[in-house]
């Protein structure tokens, strides 16, 4: 009796360990942006998170596409260990004006970041790329477009914009963009309760705990009695 119970406990864990990797997992495998929101005119550092979704390759090279028909003045990359940077810039469809009144005509449309063979982002890693930028434009938000190559050759395309809140396959790290009087009413506000974001995880730690301690309670029983 008792390794059956066991193995109906198994059983229950597997399954809802199952249930929690099929509600947090999707959420965090695709390159992102962080901070995911900023203000428009003003100056952030953004973090391009990059995991490594092959179990048998590695992550070689990242592009990242600095939209020019937003474009931002000011780019400034952090160098990485491991990894070489290189920046492309590209002629403006109009000029803008940067912080001192000047005109800019060209602007930073992309960056690459490639690894060397030891820093390469391995199976079951992931490696953040930070870069400064600003004035961010007068815009709802920016999609940074994204290419992801690996060692043997496949090319994942982060390029999708998804479009009335539907589902893509592969979406582009987007930074929304808020204008600067929303900015600050929105740090005077109370904060909002997030907590909605994170219910379907919640939810199923919670049959997780509710699932292990009724079969352990059940298993109890079968043994006493």
């Amino acid at each position: 009796m008792r390794k059956t119970s066991m193995w109906r406990l198994a059983t229950v864990v597997t399954g809802a360990a199952a249930l929690v990797a099929l509600v947090a997992g999707p959420a965090s495998a695709h390159v992102t942006v962080n901070p995911g929101s900023a203000t428009q005119g003003g100056y952030t550092k953004l973090t391009f998170r990059v995991p490594n979704e092959k179990a048998d390759a590695s992550t070689t090279k990242v592009e990242v596409v600095v939209p020019t028909d937003t474009p931002i003045a000011s780019v400034s990359v952090k160098p990485v260990a491991g990894w070489t940077i290189v920046t492309e810039r590209s002629k403006l469809p109009a000029p803008v004006k940067d912080d001192d009144g000047g005109e800019i005509t060209e602007a930073v449309s992309k960056i690459t970041w490639t690894a060397t063979a030891d820093a390469a982002i391995k199976p079951g890693q992931f490696q953040e790329f930070d870069i400064s930028a600003g004035p961010l434009p007068s815009v709802d938000q920016i999609a940074f477009k994204a290419l992801q190559t690996y060692s043997d050759g496949d090319v994942v395309r982060w390029i999708d914009i998804a479009a009335g809140g539907t589902e893509v396959e592969h979406p582009a790290p987007i930074l929304k963009l808020v204008p600067k009087a929303a900015a600050s009413a929105a740090a005077t506000a109370p904060a909002d309760d997030d907590s909605g974001s994170s219910l379907p995880l919640w939810l199923s730690i919670a049959a997780l705990a509710v699932a292990v301690t009724a079969l352990a309670l059940a298993t109890r029983r079968q043994q006493t009695a």
